[in-house]
């Protein structure tokens, strides 16, 4: 086939469309959505694709041309027929509980694919979509994934569905025997990204480099300081120079060309854990005798499909790739100073190949803005081993974005179904099994019912209610929305959860920020009541979470009514809601004032004060003893947690009455005396519940009903 011929690559299920490239050619590998700057959208056709090679793409009168998409037979497409199809490519949001597909492909899949992707064909590297990332959101970034040593591209298998969603998603294949030197690999990465960005100016570019590609997305972002770029980079190989690789060069060298066959082999034990890659797809909560059986299957499976690396790295080209490696490694070593761009870097503990975690430590010490985030029990191969979701990882640093600034509202990704069986199966798991949390919502006629049929079905809607002991409310309330009716709550959180808790290690603070809590500012109240949004809100803040001994369930609430003169400006319903529970689980030993008394630990808890983020500096009253520290409490046998919704509170045509300060000032009364009568309510009531033991509700279990239809007190 002409290497100037587009054509398409099918194995399985899926079809993916490739394009030559010419580094000396700016190119277009997709029809482009182009926005003007009055919101029009039109529609830039790709390289004119023929028999000759691809069309350039060129100026004329300031405008970007190219010709139209050719097969080599004749057009393919009319610009009608690509308007339409990209507007059936692009859909508006994601729904919450979206499948994200993780676990569906494994690394017996990467195998099979990359057996047929590299039969020769006479094209030089490429790039292409893989068509299981599926249809975009609306103004979605642009992801370009660089390989790592093998080139072929599909490193992101596990990830295509995923970040398909929400990028769209271009990853670059390197024939086998291709020989560009990194200067020319770092120029085709270059050429499409300054192409995109002359596209859209104002979207970032997203470069996921791995290992090999890490340093071609580094040499890239240090020749284009301008451009808004993100790096995510996974184990890169700007420390070559310290790999476990470079002894076998010289030995590779000397091989005969029939024991070469063993050299792949040798690689892959070095780079990646067979137990990890074969864990991907094995289900929670199965027994461990069908946990075994799938796993073994697993490893059967794709063990004996490892003979087909060496036709991925046969002898001459395992040999380039080490030069490559080294020549990469050393051009973006020399340039780390001039990058600008935003860097999230993952790190594996157990890379055998590299020395990730100490090269991490040493990149994010030379890097402007670079977060590190480390995973422990992973190798070299991170992307294709169970562990780690890519797009949950960028979600949870904050590293996605649609503009040149990240926005908590418009930027963010409700949570898949991956995320939440994640969250609330294998971390809060055991929490919701021994706490058995029981919701009940009230009906428009003051009817209480179990569940939360009573809450509005459309926002916006302003959920206010009172914290129990450091926030441990929150994941069943969470939760249950999200089972129940598929609604993702928006908390309103204390600064101190973004910056006083950072990580290095990925952790369940980072899982934390999958479920989009955000600063509590006025200005993110109002965005997220103008998008008619569920917004979970606290005004006891940080002093109702932290509070002292003999405070349980009591509230501490500001003066002035906050919230209520926002929620009638957008028409939002205010749920009023409390909880209790809390003294059933734990009981307090050390408190603020316990702490403070404390030699060396009042002064660190002092200084930690001082420099915190004082969210009510003007405020009066307990509410504005903002004092950050962690409690010391023990465990108690656990009961149950019950929580209540009051009558919903339209403020929908209020808005002249509310704008009065008297009139909000009543109706802020109202709602924090409906919460501590309900609060009132739910303690003298828990003492009818049979089941309020976790004794009694284990028995029941056990012959009867899973954890949220265990019986409890008649509301």
């Amino acid at each position: 086939m002409p290497s100037g011929l587009a054509f398409k690559f099918a194995t399985r299920n899926w079809i993916l469309p490739f394009l030559p490239v010419s580094s000396e050619l700016k190119f277009a590998s997709r029809l482009r959505v182009h926005a003007s700057s009055t919101g029009n959208r039109s529609v830039l056709p790709s390289d004119t694709v023929g028999s000759d090679g691809p069309a350039p793409l060129f100026k004329e009168d300031g405008n970007i041309k190219s010709g139209a998409i050719d097969g080599g037979n004749g057009r393919v497409g009319s610009k009608r027929e690509g308007e339409r199809l990209v507007k059936d490519m692009v859909s508006e949001e994601l729904e919450v509980l979206w499948d994200d597909g993780f676990g569906k492909e494994t690394v017996k899949d990467y195998l099979d694919i990359a057996r047929d992707m590299i039969k020769p064909d006479g094209g030089p590297r490429r790039w292409f979509c893989p068509v299981a990332c599926g249809r975009p959101i609306q103004g979605s970034p642009l992801l370009l994934f660089l390989p790592g040593m093998d080139g072929v591209g599909f490193g992101l298998l596990l990830h295509h569905k995923s970040l398909g969603r929400v990028f769209e998603v271009r990853c670059m294949h390197i024939p086998v025997y291709d020989r560009t030197p990194f200067e020319g690999l770092v120029k085709l990465v270059e050429n499409m990204v300054v192409l995109e960005h002359s596209f859209s100016p104002n979207k970032p570019i997203y470069l996921v480099g791995d290992s090999f590609g890490g340093c071609l997305a580094l040499a890239v972002a240090a020749r284009n300081p301008a451009i808004d770029l993100v790096l995510v980079l996974v184990n890169p190989a700007t420390s070559f120079g310290k790999s476990q690789l470079q002894p076998l060069l010289p030995i590779v060298e000397a091989l005969p060309d029939e024991l070469h066959i063993t050299v792949p082999y040798l690689v892959s034990l070095i780079m990646g854990d067979p137990m990890k890659m074969a864990l991907v797809n094995v289900e929670y909560g199965l027994p461990p005798a069908q946990k075994l059986e799938q796993l073994s299957r697993n490893l059967t499976s794709f063990l004996p499909r490892l003979s087909g690396l060496a036709d991925i790295m046969p002898k001459d080209t395992f040999s380039w790739k080490m030069k490559l490696l080294k020549t990469g490694a050393a051009y973006a070593n020399s340039r780390l100073h001039a990058i600008k761009a935003e860097v999230l870097l993952l790190a594996s503990g157990k890379d055998n190949m590299l020395p990730s975690r100490l090269e991490a430590q040493r990149l994010s010490t030379l890097l402007q803005n670079c977060q590190v985030r480390y995973f422990k029990d992973n190798s070299h191969t991170l992307l294709l081993e169970d562990g780690i979701n890519l797009l949950t990882v960028i979600k949870a640093t904050y590293m996605y974005r649609r503009s040149r600034q990240h926005d908590y509202v418009s930027d963010f990704i409700p949570p898949s179904v991956t995320e939440v069986k994640e969250a609330f199966d294998e971390i809060h798991g055991l929490f919701r099994l021994v706490t058995s949390p029981v919701l009940f919502s009230t009906l428009k006629d003051g009817k209480v019912v179990r569940g939360l049929s009573g809450i509005p079905h459309e926002g916006p809607v302003l959920l206010v209610g009172n914290h129990m002991l450091m926030g441990c409310e929150l994941p069943a309330l969470i939760e249950a929305f999200l089972r129940e009716r598929k609604v993702m709550i928006r908390g309103l959180a204390h600064p101190m959860l973004f910056d006083y808790f950072e990580s290095s290690e990925f952790s369940t603070i980072d899982l934390i920020n999958v479920f989009g809590p955000l600063p509590v500012t006025a200005s993110n109240l109002f965005k997220l009541l103008s998008t008619k949004s569920y917004v979970l809100l606290y005004p006891g803040g940080s002093r109702e979470a932290l509070h002292r001994k003999g405070e349980e369930y009591k509230l501490f609430w500001p003066e002035d009514a906050e919230f209520v003169r926002m929620a009638a400006q957008f028409g939002a319903t205010i749920v009023p809601f409390g909880v209790v529970g809390e003294t059933d689980i734990t009981e307090m030993v050390l408190d603020y004032n316990d702490l403070m008394a404390i030699p060396y630990v009042g002064d660190v808890l002092k200084e930690v004060n001082q420099n915190s983020v004082k969210l009510r500096a003007d405020a009066r009253g307990e509410v504005a003893t903002e004092t950050l520290h962690a409690p010391v409490f023990l465990p108690k046998l656990p009961g149950r947690f019950y929580y209540l919704f009051g009558k919903p509170i339209e403020t929908k045509g209020r808005m002249d009455e509310l704008k009065e300060r008297d009139n909000a000032n009543i109706l802020y009364l109202q709602v924090k005396s409906e919460i501590e009568s309900i609060i009132s309510h739910l303690i003298k009531k828990r003492e009818e519940d049979p089941y309020r033991g976790i004794l009694e509700r284990t028995v029941y279990r056990a012959f009867s009903a899973p954890v949220n239809e265990i019986p409890t007190f008649d509301p």
